[in-house]
């Protein structure tokens, strides 16, 4: 068992002006971060727990290293947000999958209310468990799936990444078979769609990736994109541990490994304003049809309409005092 095709998506969405969604993409190792917190918070903590499970990565080799991984980027979140009062209280969810060809089992880690799923032969099943006050009330039988998807509170998760000292994530592994395509995604993608409609988007792809994850954005942004929006996918092709050895450097796969977030270093609190190249961005490609980050398309109206706003009151004050 092998990787075969992969790819990764990230929108900001039609509402947000900032993308704080962060994922990891170096095969075999997959993760998505979707942060939280005022201001800049969210996406720091995020684009921090990405550098942590990328770090980490290299030593993930059972679920006792994917621990140690998320145990890391909890501490790292948890220590930044301590040091810097910009930042208290920020935190991030998490969601890693690791591919273990030999043993042909992808190991999962998670933490919040991004989400794994395994599309086998047409039917998608939802792998990880939603650390959310609906999720929990669904299983208590106080919400029906129904409810809990149109329930206020959907987006109010139980779990994070970086808000206590301690993180218990869950951590487990999923047999895997020749055919299988893995997704993890960001809760801008299930908020707007159901996993039926996400199961057809990546079917009429024909199970590519790369199709399959500007059509799952798009159908996202075309439901109101609602929150920033990032889709990771990957298919599992015969082959053996040897051959995905083989075939990791150089590779095409490989060649996007680069496009990641990587903040090996964030803002301090004294820097007002962040360079653009700050590290604790979300990860951009100069292919924009791959990544697009900044205010989206929501948020360009929103910027259009405040320049108009100000030039009319500006008008006015002219007229008004030319008037007297």
């Amino acid at each position: 068992m092998k990787i075969g095709r992969a790819s990764w998506l990230t929108d900001t969405g039609r509402k947000r002006l900032r993308n704080e969604d962060a994922y990891v993409f170096e095969p075999p190792l997959f993760a998505i971060a979707d942060g939280m917190g005022g201001a800049r918070a969210g996406e720091v903590a995020a684009g921090i727990a990405a550098a942590a499970l990328r770090d980490g990565g290299r030593d993930i080799a059972d679920e006792t290293g994917l621990e140690a991984a998320i145990d890391d980027a909890n501490r790292r979140v948890w220590e930044r947000s301590i040091a810097d009062p910009e930042t208290a209280g920020m935190g991030t969810t998490v969601t890693v999958a690791v591919v273990d060809p030999a043993a042909e089992h992808v190991l999962f880690g998670h933490v919040g209310d991004s989400r794994a799923y395994r599309l086998r032969g047409g039917t998608l099943e939802q792998i990880t468990t939603d650390h959310s006050l609906v999720a929990e009330l669904v299983e208590s039988g106080v919400l029906t799936p129904e409810e809990a998807a149109r329930h206020p509170q959907r987006s109010a998760i139980t779990r994070a990444v970086g808000t206590e000292r301690a993180i218990e994530a869950d951590v487990f592994s999923v047999p895997a078979l020749a055919g299988d395509v893995f997704l993890l995604c960001s809760d801008g993608l299930t908020d707007m769609l159901v996993e039926s409609e996400i199961a057809s988007c990546i079917v009429e792809a024909d199970g590519d990736p790369e199709a399959a994850a500007p059509a799952l954005v798009a159908a996202a942004n075309a439901r109101g994109g609602e929150d920033n929006i990032t889709v990771v996918l990957f298919e599992l092709v015969e082959g053996s541990a040897e051959e995905a050895a083989a075939d990791a450097p150089g590779n095409a796969t490989d060649a996007a490994a680069t496009l990641h977030p990587t903040p090996d270093t964030v803002p301090s609190a004294e820097e007002a304003e962040p360079e653009p190249e700050d590290e604790a961005e979300a990860a951009t490609t100069s292919d924009p049809a791959l990544s697009r980050h900044g205010a989206g398309p929501g948020g360009r109206v929103a910027a259009l309409l405040l320049i108009i706003g100000v030039l009319v009151v500006g008008a006015l004050v002219v007229y008004w005092g030319l008037k007297r």
